[in-house]
This record gives structure tokens, C-alpha cells and sequence, in this order.
């Protein structure tokens, strides 16, 4: 009995050490925080448009500009939790926001970790938690 308690405790203490990185999230959030910004489902940078006001409920980056920048997609059943919101873009879809900010991708950066996108005409920012 003894030696089954002793892997009983040993398995659960090795299953907990399965989520220690440097990334965390909270659970069923829209984002992830790695390395000091946030970061979308696919592990990819995401960030702030400085000509978007916080907390309108809109998106500034519309047509081309969320070609090269595009949005964190909400899905019709999410619901704003916490500091995450949601805002419905010009083209009736729905982005998730993070503090008021609308949240993006972008289309240059090729792998997860890169952050090419960070201060691409003095307007964009990499979102910070």
C-alpha cells in the first residue's frame, strides 16, 4: 500500500511540473503572456494600434491595414471576461481587446518569438500584460 501511495504522489507531483514555463495564462483567456507580452492561441506576438482609442469599442485598423495587421478573432459565443473585451470591427466581426486596446497579429512575423511588428511606424507596440 505504501509503495502505490509513493507513485500516486510521485505522478502528481511530476503532472504539475508539466505547466511551469514562461508562458502562463489564465484559464480560457484569449491570450497567453510569454516573455512579457501577450501572445495569441498560435503562440504569436500580439499588439497595440497607438490611432486606436482604448475603450471605444472599435477598431481603427480596418481594409489594408488589417490585411498586414490582423485582428484577434472573437468567436461569436465569447464573452469579455476580466480585462479582456470585445469590439465589434467595421466589417461586423467581432476582436478581443486587452485593457480597452484591440489586439493583432503581424503578417511579418514568421515564427513564434518574433516581434517585428514592435514600433513599425511609431504606432505600433507589442501588447503587454
Amino acid at each position: 500500500m505504501k509503495l502505490l501511495s509513493a507513485s500516486i504522489l510521485a505522478a502528481a507531483l511530476l503532472a504539475g511540473c508539466g505547466g511551469m514555463s514562461k508562458t502562463s495564462s489564465a484559464p480560457d483567456t484569449p491570450t497567453r503572456t510569454a516573455d512579457g507580452v501577450l501572445i495569441g492561441p498560435n503562440g504569436m506576438t500580439l499588439y497595440t494600434f497607438d490611432r486606436d482609442a482604448a475603450n471605444s469599442g472599435k477598431s481603427a485598423c480596418n481594409g489594408p491595414c488589417a490585411t498586414n495587421w490582423p485582428p484577434l478573432a472573437a468567436a461569436d459565443g465569447a464573452k469579455p471576461m476580466g480585462p479582456y473585451t470585445i469590439v465589434t470591427r467595421d466589417d461586423g466581426k467581432r476582436q478581443w481587446a486587452y485593457k480597452g486596446w484591440p489586439l493583432y497579429y503581424w503578417t511579418k512575423d514568421a515564427k513564434v518569438g518574433d516581434r517585428t511588428g514592435d514600433g513599425v511606424n511609431n504606432v505600433w507596440k507589442v501588447a503587454r500584460p
